[in-house]
């Protein structure tokens, strides 16, 4: 397939009757309403002054809405999804880093972004969502004066399509611009390896104010002119009934709910088999090898494991689709860029040696914005460095054993917290776990664990730490164990280990 370098270049090459976006308990959205929609969302904000590379808020709930006001002002402004949870200070703080021209929010919201964005001057605009018709809507202004119009029309390839934040879990989170290319190939890297065609229906329950679910969740298949229904926000109980109704043939999610689908896989085996899937995909974080195995058996079907990144525009490995070679426990091979590993001194690694693994292609971010230190550290000899460790293979799959900043160090000794998790979810009462560093006053770092029993089960440290002991070098296994009836997340569903301790108050 050609490539095409700007969104609306491949929404324009599809402007028929066929389902684009859905939702549970709506009607479809059709390519051609879509690029209607788009067309006119543009038209509209170039009239109030807002063009190419201004930068718009989105403060959505997740959903079609969300997916469709997303995609138009990303054709021809820059989008800026917001998570809607945010509270006064952090919409403040991000409007203010992000230098936003316009937040777009629901017609009668009560987010607290409304009051900040008056306190700063931002225009408003009003969204009025369809009550049939998935991702339709109008937009209305509300207060602030026309602003000057730089530029309008479509945005360009060079164009910052959308800007996100990492998420600084332990520093200021650092500004990443993603131009139309960057999006564009990234979304039809993911549309490649998992071979889209137009009669596939998927169906996205990843947040649309993360990467993970704008690119491989929506652009991806709509890169193809397949279909996707957006839900409202992932919930499990909910999962096999929208399943039912929307008949997808995929989905993609992180690990955390993969696990929480699967516990409830058991009672919804009829559904199961009524809606096979073609695939399942997970991706941003590691997927332990018990619960791909797990999944397997249950949908009757391979999950594909991927690895992406913000900075990446998402994707950069994937394992592959049958007949190709699936290797589970790895990420996979390099999908549409270049993957390697370096040493501490920058030096490329033969494969089997273990290093810090960097990328290069044409979904990848030019360069943080305004954090030139963050760029010299973060850019090697035209490789940009990912953060995470692992090592290829002599088929170059990339197996991660972790990020560099979640390694433990106890005492000197190097521990990999993603190792300790695979023995633990081997234990027969342990349904998740999650290994992380705890301060230690002579060692530096101890080994400490959260863990969820499956319903029904009971197990003490003792226990556990008597059966990781058959696996795990005394110095890997955890000496703090904790029990918890849900392991606490991020806003995108991640589990996040770097600064645990101190949230849960073990210092």
């Amino acid at each position: 397939m050609n490539q095409k370098n700007t969104l609306v270049e491949i929404l324009s090459s599809r402007k028929d009757l066929r389902p684009a976006i859905g939702s549970p308990g709506m009607q479809d959205l059709s390519y051609a309403q879509l690029y209607e929609l788009v067309s006119n969302t543009v038209s509209q904000l170039n009239e109030v002054g807002i063009g190419r590379n201004d930068r718009v808020a989105i403060v959505l709930n997740n959903g079609p809405f969300m997916a469709t006001a997303f995609i138009s002002v990303a054709c021809g402004m820059t989008a800026a999804p917001l998570n809607p949870s945010f509270c006064a200070d952090e919409f403040e703080f991000y409007l203010k880093d992000l230098q936003i021209k316009a937040l777009l929010v629901e017609k009668d919201s009560t987010s607290p972004a409304i009051a900040v964005a008056k306190k700063l001057g931002i225009m408003i605009m009003a969204l009025l969502p369809s009550t049939e018709i998935a991702g339709q809507f109008v937009l209305e202004q509300c207060g602030a004066e026309k602003l000057h119009l730089n530029s309008g029309g479509w945005a360009q390839k060079d164009d910052i399509a959308l800007i996100l934040h990492t998420s600084g879990t332990t520093s200021r989170p650092k500004i990443v611009p993603l131009s139309q290319t960057n999006v564009c190939t990234s979304a039809m890297n993911i549309a490649a390896t998992l071979d889209f065609e137009v009669h596939d229906r998927g169906i996205n329950i990843m947040p649309l104010f993360h990467i993970h679910g704008l690119i491989a969740g929506v652009l991806a298949p709509l890169s193809r002119g397949s279909f996707v229904s957006c839900t409202l926000g992932f919930n499990a109980m909910k999962f096999f009934s929208w399943m039912n109704e929307v008949k997808p043939t995929w989905y993609t999610a992180v690990p955390t709910m993969h696990q929480a689908i699967l516990t409830r896989a058991k009672h919804n085996q009829e559904i199961i088999s009524q809606n096979p899937l073609r695939f399942i995909r997970s991706s941003s974080a590691s997927m332990p090898t018990k619960v791909i195995t797990d999944i397997e058996q249950i949908f009757q079907t391979q999950l594909i494991e991927s690895y992406g990144m913000t900075e990446a525009s998402h994707q950069m490995c994937s394992n592959l689709l049958s007949p190709g070679i699936r290797k589970p426990g790895t990420v996979g091979i390099a999908q549409g860029v270049e993957v390697a590993i370096i040493n501490e001194k920058g030096e490329l690694l033969k494969s089997g040696l273990a290093g810090e693994i960097v990328i290069k292609g044409p979904n990848i971010t030019a360069g943080y914005e305004n954090n030139p230190q963050a760029n010299t550290e973060s850019f090697i000899n035209g490789w940009f460095r990912t953060g995470d460790l692992g090592s290829l293979d002599s088929d170059g799959y990339l197996t991660i054993t972790g990020r560099s900043k979640e390694i433990i160090n106890r005492g000197g000794e190097k521990i990999s917290p993603r190792e300790v998790d695979e023995i633990l979810l081997n234990h027969p009462a342990i349904q998740q776990a999650l290994t992380f560093a705890m301060p230690h006053e002579k060692l530096g770092e101890e080994v400490a664990a959260l863990v969820v029993l499956h319903d029904g089960y009971s197990a003490d440290e003792k226990s556990i730490r008597e059966f990781s002991s058959n696996y795990l070098a005394d110095f890997k296994i955890p000496k703090n164990i904790i029990f918890m009836t849900e392991i606490p997340k991020g806003a995108t569903g991640k589990m996040q280990r770097v600064g645990l301790a101190q949230r849960l108050n073990l210092n």
